[in-house]
């Protein structure tokens, strides 16, 4: 037998606890995925089955007219990148560094990117924020014929500091069986650099680091371009190269490639190489983004440590071996090319393929306003 001191006393629902009360607001979370299916209806493509909103996403790969396909997931963040997003308040275009991180990945081995989904995480939600955040997600993936069919947003009071939120991606694609990448890549063929936009998402650890030890704000004018502020500037939104790598796959035109992200060419592209495989790089066949040079000067960063941690102007290099068709056919984008090297047999081949310059890249720096 119980005691009457010991029964459970029922809250009046004047002094319950809620779950707004300890800072979830599940109506804020409902208002913005109203708020944000507009942009997200304009990402659907063939194959999404279903509405956003339900428990799980489904799509019909056969829909999207694949008759034996690999399917090729990624996942990814934009890392510190973030906090110079919060600090500005320029959010609109992270859309785009967290899909072009997640399909860029899959493109390298063929795959053509189906859809995409996104986690947002804060310690308050705040609708204007968060919307303008994921409708950037959703500008990103349609301009990669891409879906977004779902995503989690994660109110965690007590997680982050006030207005600060992080970001993951998740992205799926797919190509036919015997489509697969890499494939054949022999000695002879030629390497080519396709242009990047800047830092695109990685390094910004190191990035935040010089900016602070040169005493600049991100509202001063940036070094390296005087029309923009330096804030904006580095926010440049990572390049997205889903439509000349699948246009150049489907042609038949492409053995190999490599996103360049952290670790630079020297850590990426070997990733892409068979055993017995040498990439020789000629560090001055393209023209060096002012901001790496400005970078490499301002924090005295040497050129190994340059190339370890950026890109430094090329954010994915393709393997080929007709590069008259390859630039017949990108002349048609704008995208921006150039043969940067080539590929050859090492003495050993059982030896791990690896990555020599026969030139290093020039930092120097000549500021806009000499």
């Amino acid at each position: 037998m119980t005691s009457d001191s010991s029964e459970i006393k029922q809250p009046s629902s004047e002094n319950g606890a809620t779950y707004a009360q300890s800072g979830v607001d599940i109506a804020a979370g409902d208002a913005l995925i109203e708020a944000i299916k507009p942009a997200v209806s304009k990402t659907r493509q063939s194959g999404v089955m279903g509405n956003l909103g339900g428990f799980g996403a489904l799509f019909d790969v056969k829909a999207a007219g694949f008759k034996d396909p690999i399917l090729v997931s990624g996942t990814d963040g934009v890392g510190t990148k973030l906090l110079l997003a919060i600090e500005t308040g320029l959010c609109d275009n992270l859309g785009f560094d967290l899909v072009g991180m997640c399909v860029n990945d899959l493109i390298v081995q063929g795959a053509k990117p189906l859809f995409f989904l996104d986690y947002f995480a804060t310690g308050k939600l705040e609708l204007e924020q968060a919307k303008r955040v994921i409708t950037g997600i959703s500008n990103a993936c349609e301009a990669c014929g891409c879906a977004l069919i779902g995503g989690e947003t994660a109110e965690m009071p007590g997680m982050y500091q006030h207005g600060h939120y992080d970001l993951a991606g998740f992205s799926v694609g797919a190509v036919e069986r015997d489509a697969l990448l890499p494939q054949n890549i022999a000695p002879g063929e030629k390497i080519i650099g396709l242009a990047s936009s800047g830092p695109h998402s990685n390094g910004f650890s190191l990035i935040r680091s010089i900016v602070k030890s040169q005493n600049l704000a991100w509202d001063d004018i940036a070094p390296f371009d005087t029309e923009q502020l330096l804030g904006e500037a580095l926010l440049a939104p990572t390049k997205l190269y889903v439509e000349p790598v699948i246009a150049l796959h489907n042609a038949g035109l492409l053995h190999g490639a490599a996103h360049i992200t952290g670790g630079g060419i020297v850590g990426n592209l070997p990733r892409v190489m068979p055993k017995g495989m040498i990439a020789t790089i000629d560090g001055e066949s393209w023209p060096m983004p002012a901001v790496f040079s400005w970078l490499a000067q301002a924090g005295n960063v040497t050129t190994e440590e340059m190339l370890k941690v950026f890109n430094c102007g090329i954010g994915m290099i393709l393997i080929v071996s007709d590069v008259a068709a390859v630039n017949e056919l990108l002349s048609d984008t704008d995208t921006e090319a150039y043969v940067i090297g080539h590929i050859s047999a090492s003495e050993d081949p059982n030896s791990e393929p690896t990555v020599e310059f026969s030139d290093l890249p020039n930092f120097t720096f000549i500021s806009d306003a000499d």
